[in-house]
């Protein structure tokens, strides 16, 4: 029973660590080789926002480019990373300058011994045709250059410091509310205990007397 109360506990970590390793920012030390413009096939929930709601009703297709920055890693395999504007949206990346972004890939491909950190977040799952996004870029000595995220140890520790705040006040709730009326319920529940035990033991001795009482009778 132990293992089963901490269960919640394991899925929300997992649910919150696959979340945070998602979306925070994580860089890549790579080469340039190349920038391309590719174009997707709109999805059909894309299709019913805003503007394109009437055409989704006619059952147009629609298409979109995407500029993609091909790397290569120090140990020789290739990352593909997608160059979009996030906006004002989610995540809050503010992102505006995917412009400048992919001019510097394209001046960055015409040195190809230039060593690049990319910074970026999202997956790359190539059977579903996903890349990471990236937001910026900067020349780097080497591959074997040290990169401290100071960025995430900032917002891990901001989100382990709201979640101390809040195990803090729901124990504390807990403490001053929940606690004293459990232990009440848990007395007044003992007490009737007591009492239906005090009255089969009264009835019990009362019928072991009648039984001795009646067996004598019988010896006699």
């Amino acid at each position: 029973m132990k293992v089963l109360r901490h269960i919640p506990a394991l899925v929300l970590f997992l649910v919150a660590a696959v979340f945070l390793n998602y979306f925070l920012p994580d860089r890549d030390i790579v080469k340039i080789v190349g920038t391309e413009v590719i174009r997707f096939d709109v999805k059909e929930d894309d299709l019913l926002k805003d503007l394109n709601q009437e055409a989704a009703n006619r059952g147009v297709n629609r298409t979109r480019d995407v500029r993609l920055i091909n790397t290569q890693r120090a140990n020789g395999r290739p990352m593909v990373y997608r160059n979009e504007d996030t906006g004002w949206g989610w995540p809050p990346y503010f992102k505006f300058d995917s412009d400048n972004v992919f001019t510097q890939a394209k001046a960055f491909e015409r040195e190809p011994e230039q060593w690049v950190a990319v910074r970026h977040y999202g997956w790359r799952i190539e059977m579903f045709s996903l890349y990471p996004n990236a937001t910026s870029m900067k020349p780097v000595d080497g591959p074997d250059v040290r990169l401290i995220p100071w960025l995430n140890i900032v917002i891990i520790g901001l989100l382990l410091g709201l979640w101390f705040m809040i195990w803090r006040v729901i124990r504390r709730f807990k403490e001053r509310r929940i606690d004293p009326v459990a232990d009440r319920i848990g007395d007044e529940i003992g007490d009737a205990a007591r009492g239906v035990g005090d009255s089969v033991s009264a009835g019990t001795t009362q019928a072991r007397g009648v039984f001795r009482k009646w067996f004598g009778t019988t010896k006699r």
